[in-house]
């Protein structure tokens, strides 16, 4: 059997957190969600059952926690942030993806959410 491609998901993580251009937006907040995959070669933990072998999602959550306290004016910056920060930490992955959205944003019009993904590839690994 062969495995050919590995991801991990970390769909609907719920944060509140002070980004946005208006000033209100960054003194009172709002919620935010986040769609993450991650690909990275978890062979050996699928067959030693090993955590070792893989990414450990806690970890993961805690790093996203940490970058969405620090404020932004945008969110194509932030999802920038985060992925920099994934990378850097977590040296097997090869992809990130990550959507970033804003529930309720005060734009005037009936909207849930509006949001961003973006891809992150590191080359030559």
């Amino acid at each position: 059997m062969i495995c050919t491609d590995n991801y991990i998901y970390l769909n609907g993580l719920k944060f509140y957190a002070y980004h946005g251009v208006l000033p209100q937006e960054r003194q009172v907040g709002a919620c935010y969600r986040i769609d993450l995959r991650l690909q990275t070669d978890f062979r050996l933990a699928a067959e030693q059952d090993d955590l070792n072998g893989t990414i450990n999602y806690a970890e993961v959550f805690q790093l996203l926690q940490k970058e969405m306290a620090i404020p932004s004016r945008l969110l194509e910056h932030v999802v920038w942030r985060m992925a920099r920060k994934l990378f850097d930490n977590f040296p097997t992955l090869t992809e990130v993806r990550m959507a970033l959205y804003k529930e309720n944003p005060p734009m005037g019009a009936d909207c849930s959410q509006v949001g961003v993904e973006a891809t992150y590839t590191v080359s030559g690994r």
